[in-house]
């Protein structure tokens, strides 16, 4: 049997699955696969290939989960290949497999190493997804003219995830992030924030894959810990916005705005940084950080508004059933214009 879509993850720590639990400590690339996979299983074959995987297959969602061996060709010969942020294996893929279309899924912002990458990518006829719009323009600005094809398709939120009746703490609010993503600046900019609102606190929810020192923490800052998906949307609820002020991390797309934005829940943001702009559903959410006058202005107006208009809203265009689509409508573009590679022999 042939044809379907594989999807191939060499980089993951360790094997994951859609089965409860299973992407525990994992980040968001892993999460977003899993729902992507499963969302489209329905529609096609599905497989997901992981480096990580040393033991039995795993059926999950109706997608299957298995091992990789870099060195053999993919035996169920899928139709389409999509690679997770691999630049290496993704031509070895495409010359193992030349009736195939293969994709890199690029959920990072890549180094530098992988500018002397882009011809072969290019010459192998692989394309590149991204996450965001800004993602990409960033990424063909990045490479130039040995930039292979770029597109988008935005990470999705449920479609289910919408605002309840929970009212809204006008004294809390979250961080949901690694602490890698500018946790040391956030912790600074609260603090003096605290000093004109003292009654503010902050809760932190930290996934917990990456340990990162971000200094000193403020008086008011509320540990979470690492929560699971339906804990961590009620502490979105209650809050009056995810605090981020923070310019030094930039995100691709930003999975936990968007979700937050979805269950009326703001997030306070550095206009410019990243696909910020582009994932708020509220260009107000986006502002100068580095003022304080700004970010306390911005709480200050959040905090009379509550009860009187949606902070927030989702956007449509991120929802499950969308994104789905999009996928779905990428894999049956024509290929009849891609170049084709000969097999690779072993």
């Amino acid at each position: 049997m042939s044809g379907g879509i594989t999807f191939v993850d060499v980089l993951a720590p360790r094997a994951y699955s859609g089965m409860p639990g299973d992407l525990a400590g994992l980040g968001g690339t892993e999460a977003t696969l899993v729902r992507i996979a499963e969302s489209l299983a329905p529609r096609l074959r599905v497989t997901v290939r992981q480096s990580a995987r040393h033991e039995h297959d795993e059926l999950s969602g109706r997608v299957r989960y298995a091992g990789f061996d870099v060195r053999r060709p993919l035996p169920e010969a899928p139709a389409t290949i999509v690679v997770v942020n691999s630049w290496k294996i993704a031509p070895r893929l495409a010359r193992l497999h030349p009736a195939a279309r293969v994709i890199v899924w690029q959920h990072v912002f890549p180094g530098r190493h992988n500018r002397a990458l882009a011809p072969a990518l290019r010459e192998a006829g692989v394309e590149v997804i991204c996450v965001s719009a800004a993602h990409a323009d960033w990424l063909r600005a990045f490479l130039g003219p040995d930039a292979p094809s770029i597109g988008h398709i935005h990470n999705p939120i449920d479609d289910d995830l919408f605002p309840d009746d929970t009212p809204r703490d006008p004294g809390l609010m979250l961080f949901a992030s690694s602490p890698h993503k500018g946790l040391g600046q956030v912790f600074r900019r609260f603090e003096a924030l605290k000093h004109r609102i003292p009654s503010l606190r902050l809760a932190v929810a930290d996934p917990g894959y990456l340990a990162w020192p971000a200094g000193p923490v403020p008086t008011g800052v509320i540990p979470l810990g690492r929560l699971e998906k339906p804990r961590l949307v009620s502490w979105m609820r209650r809050a009056l916005c995810l605090f981020y002020p923070q310019d030094q991390f930039a995100e691709t797309f930003g999975l936990v705005i968007a979700e937050a934005n979805a269950v009326g829940c703001p997030a306070l943001l550095q206009r410019g940084l990243g696909a910020n702009d582009e994932v708020a559903s509220d260009p107000r959410q986006c502002i100068d950080t580095a003022n304080p006058e700004a970010i306390a202005a911005r709480i200050a107006d959040w905090r009379s508004a509550i009860g009187r208009r949606p902070l927030a809203t989702g956007r449509p265009e991120f929802r499950l059933s969308q994104v789905t689509a999009q996928w779905a409508a990428l894999l049956n573009t024509d290929l009849a214009d891609r170049p084709r590679l000969h097999a690779m022999q072993d």
